[in-house]
């Protein structure tokens, strides 16, 4: 039997993977901090390349391709991270900059904002800092609005550079990886400068609008309601403190973020809309792109939101183009579009689990389901033509448990890695509770979607129902989860045994993923077990477990 998921290709991956090495070797140090040297050496191995493939010398050829984007990719790297040197040493010092916002923070504290900014102007002797990426915190007067995205503020603060090697896990390592140099913490707004751009506008007056509508029917419940609009807008800063540790612990948290679920879930709903309505083919996909960039958009544009938009904009235009889905081209390409954008992305912990949870999904979960589905298929010794309706029904069930049994199993390979390495947690239940839990995440989600598109048609009191009803699956949620919390040794306190396991470990089971894939997942070559036995392995040599 020719299995359907092994039959994609990536080319794109000969110009991922080492662009990734090359960010990594510039971001550890292994190559000197000199973009010009370093693109230099790109451009002289990318000429050699093309001399060798005019040669015949193919294997020459791509080796030579590879060390040349390798080092544009160090390259690339100290030209995005962009560092003063001379600012290493210095310490905190008070300035007065003008900051463009390009991303806010909604803050639960009256009176307060914070977000990131581009500094647009700095006096002497700070105007080396122009260009500049800072994370800031501001104090707001009384009586002042906050600032939206776009604006261009007048602010005063103490400003210190950014660690270059910050703690792992540490709010300083997030916004390094971010692409932020400096933080300007007791920051105080003295003036607005530039109001923000008509579309920024009318993206934050959206936001507000969509909250209303989503709050209408939930206003007795507000824990529900902040649940709801975590999982809607990405507003989990809205969750209470119970709620963030009982979802962390419970390897849940992924449900309530604006990311590939919500991007897919939101995407299959529109597509489910514009068939009904008959929306031809190209319009329908344009249509579908543009409604959830705004969705991305007005809620933030998260980069875990953004790189789901790429994913799935991917896969729209081959649709659109009437080109055979390859979902792993497509996330390849998507990839690599999100470093060539922000190389800085790499180092993030939510592009890591992002990326290498679809990666493993697609890698993994889809041929072992089509390997599992080949060797217990559902009534062999009946012919399909004699099925019934109950037979069709039973096969269908069995193909859908065995395909999310096999692609929540990769999935789990992969949180597993990064729960430790990342939220010091190892759930044991993790898998069990997000089989679970997806379908009713993805019905809450559908339910909002329809709870807005009636909600900004007019139909308010449809979308009331709707939050009602998403109000009693959320409540169902909930519950299953506290249940799931009782458990005895359904979580554990965990940590690795030294910094360089985790990664180490991630980049090793992504490897055994291609390598796999790339063979066939052949007996001989065993099977799908070497991702399983890099986890087990890393698992009980590697980490150091607590309790709770």
């Amino acid at each position: 039997m020719t299995s359907r998921s092994l039959r994609h290709r990536a080319p794109l991956l000969w110009l991922l993977l080492p662009l990734m090495a090359g960010l990594t070797a510039g971001r550890a140090g292994w190559l000197p901090a000199a973009p010009g040297f370093l693109a230099g050496g790109g451009a002289i191995a990318a000429l050699l390349a093309l001399l060798g493939r005019w040669q015949g010398r193919r294997r020459t050829a791509a080796g030579l391709l590879i060390l040349s984007v390798a080092l544009s990719g160090a390259a690339l790297f100290h030209l995005r991270a962009n560092r003063l040197v001379a600012w290493e040493k210095l310490p905190p010092r008070e300035a007065r900059l003008t900051l463009r916002v390009t991303r806010l923070f909604a803050s639960a504290q009256a009176g307060r904002t914070g977000g990131l900014a581009v500094v647009a102007e700095a006096a002497p002797p700070l105007a080396d800092l122009a260009g500049q990426r800072v994370c800031f915190s501001l104090t707001l007067a009384p009586g002042v609005a906050a600032p939206i995205r776009g604006c261009e503020l007048a602010v005063t603060g103490l400003l210190q550079p950014l660690p270059l090697h910050p703690p792992a896990g540490s709010f300083e390592e997030t916004m390094l990886n971010a692409g932020m140099n400096f933080q300007l913490t007791r920051g105080r707004m003295t003036a607005l400068v530039r109001p923000a751009p008509a579309y920024d506008r009318f993206c934050a007056q959206l936001l507000v609008r969509m909250e209303a509508l989503l709050n209408a029917g939930l206003e007795d419940q507000p824990e529900r309601a902040a649940v709801y609009r975590a999982m809607m807008l990405g507003q989990k800063q809205e969750l209470s403190p119970e709620q963030h540790e009982l979802f962390m612990h419970s390897g849940t948290m992924h449900l309530f973020a604006i990311n590939g679920l919500h991007i897919g879930v939101v995407a299959v709903t529109l597509h489910f809309l514009l068939a009904c309505l008959r929306c031809p083919r190209l319009p329908a996909g344009l249509l579908v792109l543009a409604v959830l960039w705004l969705d991305v958009d007005t809620t933030g544009a998260s980069p875990s939101a953004v790189r789901a938009f790429l994913m799935v904009a991917m896969l729209e235009a081959a649709w659109m183009a009437r080109r055979p889905s390859n979902p792993l081209a497509a996330i390849v390409a998507a990839a690599l579009l999100t470093l060539l954008l922000n190389p800085l992305d790499l180092f993030s912990a939510s592009f890591q689990m992002s990326y290498a949870v679809v990666g493993m999904i697609l890698l993994l979960g889809l041929p072992l389901a089509e390997r599992l589905q080949a060797r217990w298929p559902a009534f062999p010794d009946l012919p399909q033509a004699a099925w019934r309706w109950h037979h069709h029904g039973s096969a269908w069930l069995r193909r859908r448990t065995l395909s999310v049994v096999s692609m929540g199993g990769a999935a789990t390979l992969v949180s597993t890695l990064t729960g430790v390495e990342y939220f010091g947690v190892f759930v044991t239940g993790g898998l069990m509770a997000n089989l679970l839990l997806m379908p009713l995440a993805s019905l809450v989600i559908m339910t909002g979607v329809a709870s807005l598109i009636f909600g900004l048609a007019g139909a308010v009191w449809i979308s009331r129902l709707c939050n009602e009803g998403a109000g009693l699956v959320l409540g169902l949620i909930e519950w299953l989860i506290r249940l799931g919390a009782r458990v005895p040794g359904a979580c554990w306190t965990a940590q690795y045994r030294a910094d360089w396991i985790g990664p180490v470990a991630l980049t090793a089971v992504v490897a055994t993923g291609l390598a796999g894939y790339a063979t066939g997942w052949r007996r001989e070559r065993g099977g799908f077990w070497p991702p399983v036995v890099v986890v087990v392995l890393t698992v009980v040599c590697g980490v150091k477990f607590g309790r709770i």
